[in-house]
């Protein structure tokens, strides 16, 4: 059998003691901060870039500017809220302190969608940007985060794949070495968070760039929403077949209790979320074109 050893990168990347307190900085966190820096410069350019739009641009670089904020606030209490609510509520209820240790990890992409979805849908109200506008910028800007978020995922050796005799299996440290059973003599896996960073990243970020630089798309609200919506949950649920289940849901199912399968599988949680967005985005596809033939 071959395989990948997994490689020795430390999930923190510095860490200072003081005052008896450890303070650390890890991938993770990088990841985050890094990848709002990089969507709010992307959205600036477009927002400030006159080519783009039919007409004047709608978002004003000052808007675009004081839109960090709300993304920041809606990406981590929304992602934060849609891994307590979506995937583990019977150990929160349990647990309810440990709901704000967002230092230990636990972050929902979809939970962290809506929380965006709520942040912008306020702040267009209140600056008086067309909501449409505004959800097609975040579109384009998003990628970059979930790419960074991936890398960041895999070097904390956590969400990693199924069980794989693949050549480019990964063989995980942990929870992950020890899980495969006894035919194998190394616990290979999928590495199903590259395999998210590259579809969910790269390919659909690049697709969006395009399509807005050169395709015109930002002068048609919705399409770049729609593609990004289909995309990403095209992407999400595809790769979840090679994604091993959360724990809680291998032995108890999903906590909506639906009995959906696929292919000899039930339907994952990171699945059955994902359905909607593809849903979702083929009619913003639609709309975008029916009114664009109008």
């Amino acid at each position: 059998m071959s395989y990948i050893p997994f490689p020795d990168i430390s999930p923190v990347i510095f860490s200072v003691e003081f005052g008896g307190m450890t303070f650390a900085l890890r991938w993770y966190a990088l990841a985050y901060i890094a990848g709002l820096l990089i969507g709010w410069k992307i959205i600036t350019k477009l927002a400030t870039t006159a080519r783009l739009w039919d007409g004047p641009s709608p978002v004003s670089a000052d808007q675009a500017e004081r839109l960090l904020t709300w993304i920041i606030l809606g990406v981590i209490l929304g992602g934060r809220a849609g891994y307590v609510l979506f995937y583990q509520p019977a150990y929160f209820l349990e647990n309810p302190a440990h709901v704000l240790r967002v230092w230990e990890g636990g972050m929902s992409f979809h939970g962290g969608f809506l929380g965006v979805v709520v942040a912008g849908l306020v702040y267009a109200r209140r600056e008086k940007i067309p909501v449409l506008t505004l959800a097609d910028l975040l579109a384009v800007a998003t990628p970059a985060g979930l790419f960074l978020g991936r890398i960041a995922n895999f070097i904390n050796a956590e969400l990693w794949g199924r069980p794989t005799t693949l050549p480019w299996g990964v063989a995980f440290p942990g929870e992950a070495a020890q899980s495969c059973g006894d035919v194998l003599t190394v616990c290979a896996r999928h590495p199903s968070q590259l395999y998210e960073a590259v579809l969910e990243g790269l390919l659909l970020g690049a697709l969006l760039i395009r399509a807005a630089w050169r395709g015109g798309w930002l002068a048609r609200p919705g399409r770049l929403l729609g593609l990004f919506l289909a995309g990403y949950g095209a992407a999400r649920f595809a790769v979840e077949f090679v994604r091993q289940p959360d724990a809680q849901f291998v032995t108890g199912g999903n906590p909506l209790g639906l009995a959906l399968h696929w292919g000899g599988y039930g339907l994952t949680m990171g699945q059955i979320l994902s359905l909607p967005m593809v849903v979702l985005g083929l009619w913003f596809l639609w709309r975008a074109a029916a009114r664009q033939a109008a």
